[in-house]
């Protein structure tokens, strides 16, 4: 999947923004809250504990760099197949979600 494609896949999320940080990282926004930063050759993306045990122990990603402590992996998207890394987008973006406000949930778009 290439960096455009991920953007894709990002903004067909609910509520999704998009802001150009770090230099020159595509970072996406739900709520005003990050759940995936994205880079030419990888992707870094919020992931439960067990996600982020099993992609850094089976070597199919990595710790985040400098995000580690919350549950951050990241990944070559040269070596993933298209519909993880949308999986991976649409769990981040989730989990994100859940941690805003019912408030601003509802403001968005987003609670049931």
């Amino acid at each position: 999947m290439t960096r455009e494609e991920v953007g894709s896949a990002a903004f067909a999320l609910p509520a999704v923004t998009h802001v150009v940080q770090w230099g020159a990282s595509d970072v996406y926004k739900v709520g005003g809250k990050v759940f995936a930063i994205v880079g030419d050759e990888a992707m870094s993306f919020k992931v439960t504990e067990i996600a982020f045990m099993v992609l850094t122990e089976s070597g199919v990603g990595r710790q985040a760099p400098y995000c580690a402590k919350g549950q951050w992996a990241q990944i070559d998207l040269a070596d993933n197949p298209d519909d993880d890394i949308r999986d991976w987008l649409a769990t981040a973006h989730s989990l994100i979600a859940a941690k805003l406000t019912r408030k601003l949930r509802a403001e968005l778009g987003l609670s049931a």
